[in-house]
This record gives structure tokens, sequence and C-alpha cells, in this order.
């Protein structure tokens, strides 16, 4: 059962998000994430009413249909908790094995908090092109020179994973040994008429499959790429605690 608590203390989560991310370039911007970091980290899969499990197949109708998601459930799904000018906020739920591709945040803060499963989370930075040249397997795409930071597992009982605009700005998220879900904020929210939307990217670069993973952090080449064609993103129905703004 819920702690008597939590339905308040989504409502402050929120609320301290509110506060946080409406002076994002003001002087208590630092303490006030750091306060709204505490507030994320206590926040568990039941104060939301959820349970372990994968997006539901119902969510595949919510996707709104066809190819390639006709008829299957979703590898991703989306629980919309509330949203204003300054950020958003939700639950997404991933199936076991599933995967939210390579991709960014433009000008963009996140903080990132498991609810219930394994998370393994690859982080990296933007770095400027400089004078050196992508490697040739670049192709024709768009390429972008990054620092790739970190890839971490995360749990429910791992602190917040945090981005900002230029640092872990890029991320790749697995759901490991299992389903997963995690509560996210993004503040700004995604908005293409304002220059945030969002892109996807493959690495470039990277040791043959039989060789020992490369030491972070490390510098990288990445290629822009279209959505995979494996990952889309369903909805549904957001059951927790009620918030107000």
């Amino acid at each position: 059962m819920p702690r008597d608590n939590m339905a308040s203390l989504i409502q402050r989560v929120a609320r301290q998000a509110r506060i946080t991310f409406r002076s994002p370039a003001g002087p208590a911007f630092g303490e006030n994430l750091h306060r709204l970091q505490q507030l994320l980290d206590e926040v568990r899969a039941e104060d939301l009413h959820l349970a372990p499990r994968g997006p539901s197949a119902a969510a595949a109708a919510a996707a709104g249909g066809g190819p390639p998601w006709a008829g299957v459930a979703p590898p991703v799904s989306y629980m919309h908790i509330c949203e204003t000018e300054s950020f958003s906020m939700g639950v997404f739920l991933l199936r076991s094995g599933a995967c939210i591709p390579l991709h960014d945040h433009p000008g963009m803060n996140g903080m990132l908090k498991v609810l219930y499963g394994t998370l393994r989370i690859a982080c990296m930075d933007t770095l400027p092109a400089g004078a050196a040249a992508p490697p040739p397997a670049a192709g024709s795409g768009p390429c972008l020179r990054a620092l790739f930071r970190s890839r971490q597992h995360y749990t429910p009982a791992s602190p917040p994973c945090l981005l900002s605009p230029h640092t872990d700005n890029l991320h790749q998220i697995d759901a490991v040994d299992g389903p997963a879900a995690f509560l996210d904020i993004l503040a700004p929210p995604y908005d293409p008429q304002h220059g945030r939307d969002c892109h996807y990217y493959r690495l470039l670069e990277g040791p043959p499959a039989d060789a020992e993973p490369a030491a972070l952090p490390r510098e990288v080449w990445l290629v822009e790429t279209a959505q995979a064609a494996d990952f889309w993103c369903g909805g549904e129905p957001y059951p927790g605690p009620r918030v107000c703004l």
C-alpha cells in the first residue's frame, strides 16, 4: 500500500520543479535543484500506484495503430503527469529488453529516477567539431563529436540521474534483466517550434564484440539517424495521486 504522505510527495515534487525551473539562470537555481533532487530521490513505485510490469497491450491501441505497432504492445510507454511552460513530468515504462535509443535534449535540464527494475544509462556530452574529421563510416549523415562520459546501472536505490544543457545531455536507456520504469522531469519540455526537438544518434566507433569495453570517458563520433523502426512510445493513463499546479 502507498505510504500515507505520498499523495503530497509527488505534489511537492511538481511544485519544487516549478520553482526550480522557473528561473534556471537565477542565483538560487543550484539550491532549488538540490532540493528537487532530494524530493525526487524519495519517490518509489508504490507512491505512484505502480507495480513492476512492462507497458500494457492496451497501450498499443493508444499509440494510434498502423505499422509497425498494429496489434503489438509498444516497447516503451509514457504516463503523463503534468506539464507547464517550464517543465514536464511523467513516467516511462520499458518492457524487458527495451531500449530508448541514444537521443538528445537540446537546451534542456533533466532528472530521471528509477521506480522499479534496472536501467543501464549511457551518457554523453557534445563537443566542438574542431579540425578533426569524422571517420569514413559516417557516410552522408550529419555527424557529432561527443565525449562518452559514463555507462552506469541505476536501480530504485540509486540517486536520480541528472542531465543539463551541456553535461550528459545525450543518453541511451536500456532495461536490464526485466521490465523497468522511471519518473522523468524535463525542463523546459520538448518543443520543436522553439528548437527543442529530439534527435537520434548512432555511435560510429566501438570495440569489436569480443573485446574488452573501451575505457570511459573517451571521445567518439555520432551520426544522426531517423527514429529506429523497432522503437516507438505508446501512452497509458497515469494511476497515481493527482498533481495540481
